[in-house]
């Protein structure tokens, strides 16, 4: 005898797949994460989850042995090596390899924009970091920063550049390495229309139009617009010397002032 949902057309072979179900409408979420604050319906749902803290990937692909913290994730993956794409979009032409991705395509059409965006946009507000590396203790705002955070730790780098051979931990990472070869430089100053390839790189030029100066030395106060030129001050101050002439073994705070000496051992004008 089917067991039927009070709250809508559904049917069930079992009570306790009806138990579940019911949770779909209550919003009942019993198995909690002790290790960040998320919630689940299922303990299977929760046991899945908890492999984003511990870092456990029992399921490793065939072809290039990438692993994955889910069957369902794998079978996505696979679909890489195979070009299959079994999910199109009715409104165009497109096809996608996984359902997600087609869900993420069909907003083009729709102009939808999630809740679970905001939400996660919210904690740029709220400054909330519900996930913590269980290594060092650092805090992320989303799960995709904790896992590429992760790689620091294992050594993972899964994303290989097809110019060079060169792997990187996250794909972000990648992009930018891309425009070294494409010589691309998407980020332009409105000032003086000088162009970069990063963004990071973009900001610090744009302090020599602005003078910001945000990095200050705590001994004298003296201050720079840059976190690398401040590195190589407080050496003064330390008496630090990291770069070695292999030459004669001399030391030197910074790698311009070693570049400079170097001329020195070549027989060039070290000005």
């Amino acid at each position: 005898m089917p067991h039927n949902c009070a709250l809508c057309p559904k049917a069930f072979a079992s009570a306790s797949e009806l138990r579940l179900h019911h949770r779909t409408h209550t919003g009942e979420k019993p198995y909690k994460c002790t290790e960040c604050p998320t919630a689940f319906s299922t303990a299977t749902s929760l046991r899945v989850h908890l492999r984003t803290h511990t870092g456990e990937k029992p399921y490793e692909c065939t072809v290039c042995q990438k692993a994955f913290s889910t069957y369902g994730n794998l079978r996505d993956h696979l679909r890489t090596h195979t070009g299959e794409k079994p999910f199109e979009c009715t409104e165009c032409p497109v096809a996608c390899s996984t359902l997600c991705q087609l869900r993420v395509h069909r907003r083009t059409h729709t102009g939808e924009k999630p809740y679970n965006a905001l939400r996660v946009h919210l904690r740029t507000h709220t400054g909330e970091k519900p996930y913590k590396c269980t290594e060092c203790h650092q805090a992320f705002s989303q799960t995709c920063h904790l896992r590429g955070h992760l790689r620091k730790h294992t050594g993972e780098k899964p994303y290989k550049c097809t110019e060079c051979h060169q792997a990187f931990s996250q794909t972000c990472s990648l992009r930018v390495h891309l425009r070294t070869h494409t010589g691309e430089k998407p980020y332009k100053c409105t000032e003086c229309h000088q162009a970069f390839s990063q963004t990071c790189s973009l900001r610090v030029h744009l302090r020599k139009h602005t003078g910001e100066k945000p990095y200050k030395c705590t001994e004298c106060l003296q201050a720079f617009s840059h976190t690398g030129t401040l590195r190589v001050h407080l050496r003064r101050h330390t008496g630090e010397k990291p770069y070695k002439c292999a030459e004669c073994l001399k030391s030197f705070p910074s790698a311009g002032s070693l570049r400079n000496h170097l001329r020195v051992h070549a027989g060039e004008d070290p000005h």
